[in-house]
């Protein structure tokens, strides 16, 4: 028996997985049974079954079989810290323990202060014009243009924006089209509302125009769904012209774009939204989880004039409305001019970690690859092909590094070669760098033999 002749059976029966052949939850045949199908022997086809078990494709319980396992939920994908000895590059979150004695000022004052009682009591069309004034002038910095307050809606952040509008102007079985690699987070309400993602291919500037042109014509998707900004996570920022050419393509088709813009702040210089290109057929979508806390569920949605009314609606009908006491401390961080200067340190933050993880490479592994941006949270980097991602990610998180796989960014679900890497949720700048050196050492060893891609 050969290694070849099990990895051989292993990718077989991954391909059958893949297609559905073997669905998730399907018990597969005994390992006598498959080898008598497959002309070989049962240790070869044990051997298969524990490759996949280290891969991720199956769970094995002593006396009942293997069993084709459930894919990984989002809290697998982008995991929170859970033990002090764990060093998380997977969670895309501003640095800001530095920063949380003046956050803590501003909750302190207002519960100080005399509060209006207003605060802690229904709110009528979904929040008070104030709150939404501040998010007019949030959004307004980083590039959008908004004619009046009353166009801003306010939402428990930028997931609760996506899936509100996903499900209020997409029908079950719509497709939405998607960037090739996006957040798992917007491919899980997708697929949870019923609707069906489809993969817009993506260059150097982010989804092509012509691309989308042929994803319109063949699947006339209801929505497109466009990151930006730093994008998630691939870290592209499109350029003006090409924000202009997507926003011509969708003039021509009958759908609605979302424009997630959360990391907006982190451009060098403000970049006009495409929305402002298409302001009737476009919703704008920020909030402050990324540039100040995640825990400030404050998201703000810029919908067209003629469809204020509608989703104001929706929203009241799904939430009533969001924490009015949450909105009055944004506004006054956004007011008090605070929120942009503590955007501005994450940014700044951002810089040195990318400086620093550039440097580190370049002296430790120069030979690898990664996409990233000056001042970007994350870079995307491209393992040796003699790893296997979920492979790597599985090794790393033994050594206490939490990682996020390329696998959960893809829309077609194609496999990828690609890890995403956080810069910013290690707090620590030595913690950081040694934790970043550690990770390169672990790419340079000599990975187990599996199943190569």
């Amino acid at each position: 028996m050969t290694a070849a002749k099990y990895v051989e059976i292993a990718r077989k029966i991954e391909s059958r997985i893949e297609i559905g052949q073997y669905p998730v939850g399907c018990k597969l045949p005994t390992h006598r049974a498959l080898a008598d199908e497959l002309s070989t022997t049962a240790v070869t086809v044990a051997k298969a079954y524990s490759v996949l078990v280290e891969t991720g494709f199956l769970e094995s319980f002593v006396g009942r079989g293997s069993y084709v396992k459930q894919p990984p939920q989002l809290k697998q994908v982008i995991q929170s810290q859970l033990e002090d000895k764990d060093k998380n590059f997977s969670i895309l979150q501003p640095c800001f323990p530095s920063q949380l004695s003046r956050l803590q000022n501003v909750f302190s004052q207002l519960f100080n202060q005399q509060i209006n009682a207003q605060l802690f009591a229904y709110s009528d069309d979904t929040g008070s014009l104030s709150h939404k004034e501040a998010g007019r002038l949030w959004c307004e910095k980083y590039g959008l243009e908004v004619s009046r307050a009353e166009q801003i809606l306010l939402c428990n952040g930028a997931q609760h924006a996506l899936s509100s509008l996903i499900e209020c102007y997409s029908k079950e079985g719509d497709y939405i089209a998607l960037e090739a690699q996006t957040y798992p987070g917007i491919i899980a309400i997708v697929k949870a509302l019923g609707r069906k993602p489809v993969a817009v291919t993506m260059d150097a500037s982010g989804m092509c125009p012509e691309a989308l042109i042929d994803v319109c014509e063949t699947y006339s998707p209801s929505m497109v769904v466009v990151v930006p900004s730093h994008q998630n996570p691939t870290t592209i920022t499109m350029p003006l012209e090409r924000r202009d050419a997507i926003a011509k393509v969708i003039q021509q088709y009958p759908l609605w774009l979302l424009e997630d813009d959360i990391y907006a702040f982190l451009n060098p210089q403000s970049i006009p939204a495409i929305t402002n290109f298409v302001p009737e057929k476009s919703f704008y979508i920020s909030s402050l989880s990324k540039a100040i806390s995640p825990g400030m569920r404050c998201g703000f949605i810029k919908a067209p004039q003629s469809q204020v009314a509608h989703l104001s609606d929706y929203i009241r009908t799904m939430v009533w409305h969001a924490s009015s006491f949450m909105f009055e401390c944004a506004e006054q961080l956004i007011q008090s001019r605070m929120a942009f200067d503590l955007a501005l340190e994450q940014k700044d933050i951002a810089i040195k970690r990318q400086t620093k993880a550039t440097q580190i490479f370049a002296e430790h592994l120069p030979e690898v690859q990664f996409q990233s941006q000056a001042s970007s949270y994350h870079l995307w980097l491209t393992l040796p092909s003699t790893w296997q991602v979920e492979v790597f990610v599985k090794i790393a998180k033994e050594h206490g590094l939490l990682l996020s796989s390329g696998n959960f960014f893809e829309v077609s679900g194609k496999g990828s070669q690609c890890l995403r890497i956080s810069l910013m949720a290690i707090a620590d700048d030595a913690t950081f760098c040694s934790s970043l050196i550690q990770l390169t050492e672990l790419i340079k060893r000599e990975p187990p033999i599996l199943l190569p891609r």
